[in-house]
């Protein structure tokens, strides 16, 4: 049984300032729990409607009825496990190969499959810039499909960190260089704008190099793609 107390503290943690009053994150489903399990996430306690989780210690788990959960889950139809973590100490950046840097990216949705892209193409460090979506919301969350637990995700003053770095920083532009037409590098910082902004002045001026994916339609009405869209082609293009 889930008591009232778990039950207001689960649901205050879909909202940033509690999760970081209290140093946790929500994750729900059995792919995206056991990943973070695996990869080290401390576990403060896990809820589930089966007998899931063999390894994980009684005390840090309780059953609960498919009602309760949907009483604690932020998902529309809930899974059949929540669990809740502690929000680790972020890990120093990498600055080796590529590295992906976003620009005040809202949306959650479109923050998780960036990092779920990261994932897939290799990158492991991903810095963001203190406007940008919280890593831990759930539906940031949700959206890595346990990535996360491979990607290291840093928030930073983005103008003074790509001040200060050493790797050539290309910028997505819609007046760019055509990427298929670049001999693009195996080591760099690729910074993606603001979903309806695009790449702000501060951070625009670190850019030493300006790419763009070209439009091929006959009208090119279309004013831009989606951020997560531009990340896959982007990052596909760069692991050539």
């Amino acid at each position: 049984m889930v008591s009232k107390s778990q039950i207001k503290l689960i649901g205050s943690l879909q909202q940033k300032k509690f999760r970081m009053a209290n140093g946790l994150f929500i994750a729900e489903g059995v792919k995206i729990i056991g990943e973070l399990i695996g990869a080290g996430f401390v576990l403060d306690h896990l809820y589930l409607t089966d007998d899931l989780f063999r390894q994980v210690p009684q005390a840090k788990k309780t059953l609960i009825s498919e009602s309760e959960l949907k009483k604690i889950s932020a998902l529309t139809t809930a899974n059949n496990c929540l669990a809740v973590f502690e929000i680790p100490s972020e890990k120093p950046i990498d600055q080796k190969g590529l590295l992906v840097a976003l620009d005040d990216i809202r949306d959650p949705g479109n923050l998780g499959t960036i990092v779920r892209l990261c994932d897939w193409f290799g990158i492991t460090q991903l810095v963001c810039s203190n406007e940008t979506a919280d890593l831990y919301n759930p539906k940031v969350v949700q959206a890595t499909m346990g990535s996360m637990a491979r990607v290291n995700v840093s928030y930073v003053d983005l103008p003074d960190f790509l001040s200060k770095a050493n790797l050539p920083v290309f910028g997505t532009f819609m007046d760019g260089k055509n990427i298929y037409s670049e001999k693009l590098p195996s080591d760099g910082i690729i910074v993606l704008g603001n979903e309806a902004n695009g790449i702000s002045s501060s951070v625009e001026k670190f850019c030493t190099e300006r790419i763009a994916i070209p439009r091929f339609g006959n009208l090119q009405l279309t004013e831009s793609l989606n951020v997560a869209t531009a990340a896959a082609i982007v990052l596909s293009e760069f692991r050539r």
